[in-house]
């Protein structure tokens, strides 16, 4: 019986993330990840935080959700698209445009020009099994707390099936009744995301891999639209979409 509880304890602890590996994990991971938003030079305030991104490919990509990027700028009012690099009240601003976006899975890459970021590096897609413990880092709130990284810690509670609603019938495609029988998964997280995590990334504690986006504004919208803000339920899109985007 002792070397079964043995066995058992050495078996729970490959699985476990450690505290001094997750500090380091989130360390190497937090350079990585930007914020996104837009420049207004006649707002006020000029700058606005809409969202949370992070590098993917030769660093000059970012990943982040399409409803973060999905409305457009305002071409009177001169806006830009940026991202915030660094964290504090003074953070490097560099312009963006849009490289690619995948609607249906609420994706998008960004394009910044003569600069790099560290990238993160995807897991190989698989999809990962209930129960796998995970970490994201992004900015909750961000528009009000400033650019803070903050890193989340939960597990992966469940894989089910989520559809992107139309507004009204009207709306309603070919393609978009086919998704609605044919829906396809995402994760459930035991961990709670607030605005402004949106894009971030979910990642493994003890390699750094990325294995999903956060995506919790699109899929609460049609999921949890009878509960309150928050949850305690958050959902991810799984990276073997973000792997098939930067493909194209």
């Amino acid at each position: 019986m002792q070397r079964i509880i043995a066995a058992g304890l050495f078996i729970l602890a490959c699985f476990c993330v450690s505290a001094a590996d997750l500090e380091q994990t989130i360390a190497a991971v937090k350079p990585s990840v930007v914020g996104i938003g837009v420049f207004d030079p006649l707002g006020a305030p000029r700058h606005e935080l809409q969202g949370t991104g992070f590098a993917v490919g030769d660093g000059s990509i970012i990943a982040t959700n399409f409803h973060v990027v999905e409305r457009p700028l305002d071409e009177v009012s001169l806006q830009k698209r940026v991202v915030f690099i660094g964290s504090g009240a003074k953070p490097e601003i560099v312009e963006a445009s849009i490289l690619a976006t995948d609607p249906e899975h609420d994706l998008a890459l960004l394009k910044i020009e003569g600069r790099q970021v560290t990238p993160l590096k995807l897991s190989d897609g698989a999809m990962l099994p209930d129960g796998r413990e995970v970490v994201f880092t992004g900015f909750p709130i961000g528009a009000v707390l400033g650019l803070y990284p903050a890193s989340h810690r939960g597990m992966i509670a469940a894989t089910t099936p989520v559809v992107r609603a139309s507004a009204n019938a009207q709306q309603l495609s070919l393609d978009v009744m086919k998704r609605l029988r044919q829906p396809f998964m995402v994760y459930q997280m035991d961990a709670t995301a607030y605005p402004g995590s949106s894009g971030s990334p979910v990642y493994d504690g003890r390699t750094g891999e990325v294995v999903a986006v956060i995506n919790q504004v699109f899929v609460k919208g049609s999921k949890e639209a009878a509960l309150s803000d928050p949850s305690g339920i958050t959902y991810s899109i799984p990276v073997k979409y973000l792997r098939t985007l930067l493909e194209l």
